[in-house]
């Protein structure tokens, strides 16, 4: 499995399904069960549907800084 879930992705599917998840204790919506979803692609970082997509959220970081691939003649 390859890493196609970035940072800040994370940290939104994480934060959502630990709401939804809280929903689904605290409030009794059985829907809110599906927070299961997003709590675990954002634990492992990869996401399924992104694979099939080919979407990929994680840059091209090492250690803190990000490269930036430009294009010839791209401005």
């Amino acid at each position: 499995m390859k890493r196609d879930v970035g940072a800040a992705d994370r940290i939104i599917r994480i934060a959502a399904g630990l709401f939804l998840l809280f929903q689904a204790v605290i409030n009794g919506h059985i829907w809110g069960y599906i927070g299961v979803v997003p709590l675990m692609t954002g634990s492992i970082g990869w996401c399924p549907l992104y694979s099939m997509l080919g979407i990929s959220t994680v840059c091209g970081c090492s250690a803190g800084s990000c490269a930036t691939k430009h294009e010839e003649g791209a401005l």
